[in-house]
C-alpha cells in the first residue's frame, strides 16, 4: 500500500525544486501554447493516432495511442507530469511513434475527469491552480499506479500494432518517474527499458520509496535529473547508482547542467531545448538497444 504521506512528499519535492519563489513557481505552469515544435526525424514513419478508452475496475481510462501506420512494433507507456495528458505530450508521443514504437499515454486522473484535466495556464503559482493540481495528485497512490500499469500493459498487448516478441518500454516525467519504477517492478519480464525525466520523489525515507523496487526490476534505465533537483537532493543519484549496481542492472544516471525541474515537455516555462533534445536522444538509444 502507498504511504499516506507519499504525495505530500511529491508536492514538497515540487515546491523545493522551485525554491518557492514566484519566478520559479512559474516554471511549473501549464503553457497556453506550445513554446516549441519538436523536430521530425528525417526517417520518420507515417503514423496513425487515436483517442481510446480502457476499461478498469475503477472506471474508464481515456488515453491517446499512436503507432506507425503499418507493421507491429515495441510498445511504450508514457506517464505524464503533474499537468496530465495534453497537446505537448501528444506531440511527444507522436514523435516517438515516428521512430518506430506504439506509444500509449493514459490520463492519470481519469478517476476524477477526462483530459484535459486542467485548463491552459493552470499553475502552481496561483492558489487556485495549486489546489487543483494538489487535489488531483493526491488521488494517485502506489496502488492506483500499479493497477493502471496493469491495464495499460494488457491493452497494448492486445493491439495488432504491438509486437509482443519485443520488450516493452516506459517513460515518465516529473511525477511519472515513480510510475516507471512501479511499472517495471510489476512487469519485470515484460518491461525491458525505462526512462525517468526530472522524476519527482524517486528516493525518500518511506517504506514504499520507489527506489526500493529496483531489486525487482530487470529493465535498463535512464535517469535524466534536473540540476536544481540535484541541488536539493544531491544524494539521490548516488542512492540510485548503488541500488542499480547492487541489482547488476545498467542505468544511465546524469544531472543535466542548467536544466530546471520540468525542462523536457515543450510547453513548459522552463523548457530547455538543447538539454531536452539530449535527453530524448538518450531515450531513443536506450529503447533501440533494450527493446529487443
Amino acid at each position: 500500500m502507498c504511504d499516506d504521506h507519499a504525495f505530500d512528499d511529491m508536492i514538497n519535492h515540487l515546491r523545493q525544486s522551485t525554491d518557492i519563489t514566484r519566478r520559479h513557481f512559474g516554471a511549473l505552469s501549464l503553457g497556453i501554447t506550445l513554446t516549441s515544435i519538436l523536430p521530425r526525424a528525417a526517417n520518420a514513419l507515417d503514423v496513425s493516432e487515436s483517442d481510446i478508452e480502457i476499461k478498469t475496475a475503477d472506471g474508464v481510462i481515456d488515453a491517446y495511442v499512436v503507432h506507425p501506420s503499418k507493421g507491429s512494433y515495441a510498445a511504450v507507456i508514457m506517464w505524464t507530469d503533474a499537468f496530465g495528458l495534453r497537446p505537448a505530450f501528444r506531440q511527444m508521443a507522436k514523435r516517438l511513434a515516428e521512430s518506430g514504437y506504439t506509444v500509449l499515454i493514459p490520463n492519470p486522473y481519469y478517476r476524477i475527469r477526462k483530459a484535459p484535466v486542467f485548463p491552459a495556464g493552470t499553475s502552481f503559482q496561483t492558489d487556485d491552480g495549486r489546489k487543483q493540481i494538489m487535489a488531483a495528485m493526491s488521488s494517485l497512490t502506489a496502488d492506483t499506479q500499479i493497477a493502471d500499469a496493469k491495464s495499460c500493459v494488457a491493452f497494448l498487448d492486445s493491439q495488432a500494432s504491438v509486437n509482443k516478441k519485443l520488450k516493452m518500454g516506459t517513460a515518465g516525467y516529473c511525477m511519472g518517474g515513480p510510475f516507471t519504477l512501479r511499472t517495471a517492478a510489476t512487469f519485470p519480464d515484460r518491461i525491458g527499458a525505462a526512462a525517468s525525466f526530472h522524476g519527482a520523489n524517486l528516493v525518500n525515507d518511506k517504506p514504499d520509496s520507489p527506489h526500493l523496487l529496483i531489486p525487482k526490476i530487470k529493465a535498463k534505465y535512464l535517469f535524466a535529473i534536473a540540476e536544481n533537483d540535484d541541488a536539493k537532493q544531491p544524494d539521490a543519484k548516488d542512492v540510485l547508482r548503488t541500488a542499480f549496481a547492487n541489482a547488476k542492472l545498467d542505468a544511465e544516471i546524469e544531472v543535466y547542467a542548467g536544466a530546471q525541474h520540468g525542462w523536457c515537455p515543450p510547453d513548459a516555462a522552463v523548457y530547455n531545448e538543447a538539454q531536452a533534445e539530449k535527453a530524448w536522444s538518450r531515450m531513443l538509444a536506450l529503447f533501440k538497444a533494450a527493446l529487443i
